[in-house]
């Protein structure tokens, strides 16, 4: 009985320790993906801010200007594009929309992002753009792959279409959660106007032929979650100019924008609790289960050898097997 029962202790030892790198190699590549339906909304400040006054030409402060972003998953256009990609697609359709203190859109850019659900890497199909213009994008873009490793990665540029390293600078802890520090530098660029001008009446076109150019420049910052691949804070000290052209009234540049772009003090609370609870589930599937099952392995090997050997263990002589020792007689 002892020998049947270590062969099956065998059987599940061998099992769960088989069980333990197909979960984390095989299981978790496959099972970790991004939702296709994700819908997420972020409210950046940056105050005491420098903002065109389009009415009058010219650069004034302000208390405050607010970024709000959002991403909603398009399970329809993801469907579409997997049935030619072959591979689970995501389609986030993305809006930055840009108010100043008075409530009044400054801009507004429409942005449309195809990428794989497991590695985050961009899928190039039909509708992929940036406020209208189509884009091919290379890198990164809003979310880093699950398991963030510590080295450079390529991000997008949305302003300036273009893709640049973005370098990892150490690891932190912020509000109890270890990241990793990103920073990317986009030098002092020309970026097209934004489709939706907030004084009506004047286009991208019209401004272009006054010969007015817009630049752009930023240093982005992001927190990320390894683990998860999620920034949970991110910073943009960003500068946007006017340059040249008959609209500035001879004036060689102007000031459109200058702020210290920060997340909102409750988007923070929420993110960082949200990216903790998916934390926990990613560590489920890369260490919690793969190590508990081989050392439950190994726990059940260590009783089956111990029950083997007791069933090779010689019985020990009873009573009845000893035999009388006979009388000497004289």
């Amino acid at each position: 009985m002892r020998r049947k029962t270590s062969l099956v202790l065998l059987a599940l030892a061998v099992f769960f320790a088989a069980l333990s790198p197909l979960l984390r190699w095989y299981a978790f590549p496959r099972l970790a993906k991004v939702p296709a339906d994700q819908y997420q909304d972020m409210v950046l400040e940056a105050k005491d801010a420098t903002l065109l006054d389009y009415g009058t030409m010219k650069a004034k402060q302000v208390p405050k200007v607010t970024i709000v972003q959002t991403l909603k998953g398009n399970v329809e256009a993801s469907e579409k594009i997997e049935k030619t990609a072959g591979r689970d697609v995501v389609v986030w359709d993305g809006l930055s929309y840009v108010q100043g203190p008075d409530g009044k859109m400054v801009s507004k850019i429409p942005e449309r992002y195809i990428f794989d659900a497991h590695t985050q890497e961009p899928v190039h199909a039909t509708g992929e753009m940036v406020d209208g213009d189509p884009v091919k994008r290379e890198g990164l873009e809003f979310k880093w792959p699950f398991l963030t490793e510590k080295r450079d990665y390529e991000y997008f540029d949305a302003q300036a279409r273009i893709t640049a390293p973005i370098h990892y600078k150490g690891t932190q802890d912020f509000r109890g959660v270890e990241v990793y520090y990103f920073e990317q530098t986009i030098p002092w660029t020309k970026v097209p106007f934004p489709k939706a001008m907030p004084v009506a009446g004047i286009t991208p076109e019209s401004v272009a032929e006054t010969g007015t150019t817009r630049w752009y420049t930023t240093v982005r910052k992001f927190w990320v979650e390894p683990l998860t691949g999620a920034p949970v804070y991110g910073e943009e000290i960003h500068k946007e100019e006017l340059r040249g052209g008959t609209l500035l009234g001879g004036r060689e540049k102007v000031t459109a924008f200058a702020g210290h772009v920060k997340m909102r003090e409750d988007y923070i609370e929420h993110t960082v609790d949200l990216v903790k609870s998916n934390r926990t589930l990613v560590l489920l599937m890369t260490s919690y289960l793969p190590w508990g099952f081989l050392l439950l392995g190994a726990l059940l090997l260590s009783l089956s050898w111990y029950l083997e050997a007791r069933s090779r263990r010689p019985a020990d002589p009873t009573p009845t097997d000893a035999t009388e020792p006979e009388p000497v007689t004289a």
